[in-house]
């Protein structure tokens, strides 16, 4: 089983995840998973189809905005926008998580949600180091 790493109440974080994780992340609370793994990004990864239809077995909405690398700005808004409009807690899940927390983090700092420092802080505490990769305030 994947480790799920809490970012804030409604959000967390976890490298990959496995089909039978789902279960789990609905028996803690979690109501949405987002995926920001491109299909075939990795040997053995799942695609992206079968950990939907996991997902909805254990009752979970699944949202797929898969990159690569740093998000775009677009690509962060939406990942924060999955987050800020789900119903109940979120979690995210790339190959690591740091690809997860670092596009959320952005679209939080976009949306003034968060200032830098406080996301930085979040990410810390789940075990993400986000300092080198988001803005400083000019």
């Amino acid at each position: 089983m994947s480790e799920f790493h809490r970012v804030t109440e409604r959000f967390s974080v976890s490298p990959q995840l496995a089909a039978e994780d789902m279960a789990a992340a609905a028996a803690q609370g979690f109501v949405r998973v987002v995926c920001n793994r491109p299909d075939g990004e990795g040997p053995g990864q799942p695609a992206g189809a079968a950990m939907k239809a996991a997902a909805q077995a254990a009752g979970l909405e699944f949202v797929h905005i898969p990159f690569a690398g740093m998000p775009d700005a677009a690509t962060a808004d939406a990942v924060f926008a999955a987050v800020a409009g789900s119903p109940g807690p979120v979690l995210a899940y790339c190959r690591s998580g740091t690809r997860s927390v670092t596009a959320w983090a952005l679209g939080s700092l976009r949306a003034g949600d968060h200032d830098r420092e406080a996301l930085v802080a979040l990410a810390a505490g789940a075990g993400y180091d986000l300092s080198p990769v988001l803005p400083r305030p000019m």
